[in-house]
């Protein structure tokens, strides 16, 4: 494993202090979607580009949209511009989107032979537009500023790649995980060694830190996620445990899961807004760094009521962690949506500086 430079100035900022648990003038905060259709500017590029695919694989219009928010908002991350169902794409499943409905894939995977024709792809070669943009975003990025790199859970690539896209019941991959779970379990060691290899790419490149978006584990029943979605995030932890760039996984709807996955072996575990975080907090016990969780619905209240909203969240933090606002890094609990007005994000964004400045 690879180890980032040790003079990076991004280490001694909120951020990653925050993820290593240790003091910080303020609370720091970035957003899921940060990059994204609420703003005008990304609109435009997009445009310009004629597909969110063609901003995607272009590492220069990648780099663009991931600086974008960056420049409206006093964030203290950056996320890589990309999208989770790259590594699917790269092995050989065809991603492509319909408007209004979302990414599809020409050749989903629905039997055992279909997982039988699945490798871990070449990093260098199928994905080297997302390492040129990490890259890139890195040389642009104020050095004080970390970039997060990220990729899809093992269960969440799988659901897309067995559904052939979005599902309302993910009855598709429920089935081949009840009926041959086998078979599921050999699709999801696949997915795990490629995430793994796409994340340690990303980390290679120049990623200061890592997400894992388990987006639908929390449509698994508790025993269904104990065996398809949780060892797998912990085989990715583990994959990064004890090495300089940390690793945060996300799920939306893991609150029942959160005792297990502290244990993981992650540095950082995000959770959604169906727990307070001082109820997160207090499980936790300090055993690794929070990030969330703000309703990312609070954002159509008026800029008065936002920060309100943002006052409660660093409150709930802070009453459920002995006091102390430490190993917090503020986020919503899943993200934005793109008729989300810039002005509401702008409030969000300074009442966390200013009401969590020490």
């Amino acid at each position: 494993m690879s180890t980032p430079q040790t003079n990076d100035p991004a280490r001694n900022g909120r951020f990653l202090r925050a993820l290593r648990r240790e003091s910080v003038d303020a609370t720091p905060v970035w957003l899921m979607r940060q990059a994204g259709r609420y703003l005008p500017e990304y609109r435009a590029t997009r445009a310009a580009a004629g597909s969110f695919l063609k901003m995607a694989q272009t590492p220069e219009l990648a780099c663009e949209v991931t600086l974008q928010p960056l420049r409206r908002f006093d964030l203290d991350a950056a996320i890589l511009f990309s999208d989770i169902l790259t590594v699917p794409d790269a092995m050989g499943l065809g991603l492509y989107f319909v408007d209004g409905e979302g990414p599809k894939f020409q050749h989903p995977v629905r039997s055992v032979a279909d997982i039988g024709k699945l490798a871990v792809p070449d990093m260098g070669s199928s994905l080297r537009y997302v390492m040129d943009a990490v890259r890139l975003i890195r040389r642009e990025l104020d050095p004080k500023i970390p970039l997060i790199g990220f990729s899809g859970s093992p269960w969440t690539l799988a659901c897309y790649m067995v559904e052939g896209g979005g599902s309302d019941n993910y009855g598709k991959v429920k089935a081949l995980a009840l009926n041959e779970p086998a078979a599921m379990h050999k699709l999801l060691g696949i997915v795990t060694e490629a995430v793994i290899a796409y994340l340690s790419a990303q980390r290679d490149a120049g990623a200061q830190a890592l997400q894992v978006f388990d987006t639908w584990g929390g449509t698994l029943s508790p025993a269904m996620y104990r065996e398809f979605s949780l060892p797998y995030l912990a085989r990715i932890a583990a994959a990064f445990k004890g090495g300089a760039v940390p690793l945060i996984l996300f799920g939306k709807g893991n609150a029942p899961h959160l005792d297990a996955l502290f244990d993981s072996g992650a540095d950082a575990i995000g959770v959604d807004w169906t727990v307070t975080m001082e109820d997160a907090a207090r499980r936790n016990g300090g055993r690794v760094a929070l990030q969330g969780n703000l309703d990312p619905a609070m954002l159509y209240g008026s800029p008065d009521a936002v920060r309100a909203q943002v006052r409660n969240v660093l409150d709930s933090y802070r009453d459920g962690n002995g006091g102390s606002r430490d190993g917090h890094v503020f986020n919503l609990g899943h993200g934005m949506s793109p008729d989300m007005n810039p002005d509401h994000v702008a409030a969000l964004v300074d009442e966390v500086h200013r009401y969590s400045a020490r």
